[in-house]
């Protein structure tokens, strides 16, 4: 245990390192230089190989523990309350089985039905890293509050077309004696309301008995699951009983590509022009496009993203960093690259994640229905692309689209 403590302090040296090369560059509104962008990405190297220490130690942990006494009551705490839960999997096991543990755990909203998931597993399943997801680590989350599920109406400047940045104020040079003019800026509404999203998989009850084995395996589906159903929501949902995807909203900047299935350096230049400058931002793209970016040249016909075959694959792209998403469109498809600053994405939590078990459909197979079903919602908080003082037009999502018609 010692040793884990001491690389989980380890971790969180070259975290902060790397927070601290990133808020550098952001605070001054600029990308990383080379130095901070070395730090940085020796620091999430670091990071990944000492989490996959953490996960061999914690299972050898593991392993030495299946050679104690495999009573309950031998390691329990003494003080530990009577409808405590060790794992996700005995919890999932009372909600199938028991009784007592289960009467305690029922919601009370009715028709929902369900269990709510304790806040200590909760953590486990909704946690997200940046390898894991893209959007939820680097939006702008509002927390479920009071009344989770309820519709949240706040205000946002209305900076679409010719009110620009400034949303419509003016700023005038006036003389001794002459009028003030008079100037108001223009506000909008932004409304999210959570939606409920709901996942199932089948597992059999002897699995189900051995709570940790279940609690292993449901945990990794249920997270792997929510994270995915989440990001292609707010990547390209509709908004129709879902979140609204950045791909095709009305705050876009699209760049037409010069060849159809391709991506040339004349491509991510242009869409760099378009990007609204100054925050976080992050290229999206799916494994697809790879061998495009790998091979970009400039116009002497030298590549520019892998200069050879020695290196790794580059972590950035202009010194942005590149995040592999396997939920992107195909290669050629609007949306197969993405620029983008996702703090200008907001994200509306409801109701904490809830989980009910059914053995009825199953009931001849020995087998049971977990379903886990939460509510989020989320959207762009733009309605326009921004146009900057000189009218040159702007946006937080920039999307590379097919080559103009004709």
């Amino acid at each position: 245990m010692e040793k884990i403590l001491e690389l989980r302090q380890k971790k969180k040296e070259y975290v902060d390192e790397a927070r601290s090369a990133l808020s550098q560059a952001q605070a001054e509104n600029r990308s990383m230089n080379s130095d901070e962008q070395s730090k940085f990405d020796k620091a999430q190297r670091e990071v990944r190989n000492i989490t996959k220490q953490i996960e061999n130690e914690e299972a050898m942990l593991e392993m030495d523990r299946s050679f104690e006494p495999n009573t309950r009551e031998q390691r329990q705490d003494p003080e530990q309350k009577q409808n405590e839960f060790r794992d996700i999997g005995e919890f999932i096991q009372a909600v199938r089985f028991q009784g007592e543990k289960r009467d305690s755990l029922k919601m009370s909203n009715g028709e929902n039905g369900g269990f709510l998931v304790p806040d200590q597993f909760l953590d486990q399943i909704m946690e997200v890293q940046s390898q894991d997801a893209i959007f939820r680590p680097r939006a702008s989350i509002i927390p479920a509050g009071s009344e989770p599920d309820a519709g949240v109406t706040f205000p946002a400047l209305d900076q679409s077309g010719d009110k620009g940045v400034y949303s419509g104020v003016s700023v005038n040079w006036i003389g001794e004696g002459q009028e003030k003019p008079q100037t108001q800026p223009s506000f909008r509404d932004v409304t999210l309301r959570p939606h409920e999203v709901a996942a199932h998989i089948v597992v059999t009850d002897k699995l189900l008995r051995n709570s940790q084995a279940a609690g292993a395996i449901i945990q990794r589906l249920l997270r792997n699951a929510i994270l995915a159903s989440e990001d292609s929501a707010f990547l390209r949902g509709d908004g129709v009983a879902k979140p609204l995807g950045v791909i095709g909203h009305k705050s876009n900047v699209n760049v037409n590509r010069l060849a159809a299935n391709s991506i040339e350096y004349p491509d991510i230049v242009a869409m760099y022009a378009k990007m609204k400058l100054g925050g976080p931002m992050v290229w999206i793209t799916s494994q697809e496009t790879l061998p495009q970016l790998m091979t970009i040249k400039d116009e002497n016909g030298r590549y520019i993203w892998q200069p050879n075959a020695r290196e790794g694959a580059p972590g950035t792209l202009l010194g942005v960093p590149v995040l592999i998403n396997e939920r992107s469109p195909r290669l050629g498809a609007k949306g197969d690259l993405i620029l983008c600053d996702l703090n200008y994405y907001m994200i509306k939590d409801g109701s904490a994640l809830s989980i009910a078990a059914s053995e009825h459909v199953k009931f001849t197979e020995n087998k049971t229905i977990i379903k886990a079903f939460w509510n989020v919602d989320g959207q762009p908080w733009l309605n326009s692309p921004l146009k900057l003082e000189n009218g040159y037009e702007v946006s937080p999502f920039v999307i590379l689209d097919v080559p103009t018609a004709g």
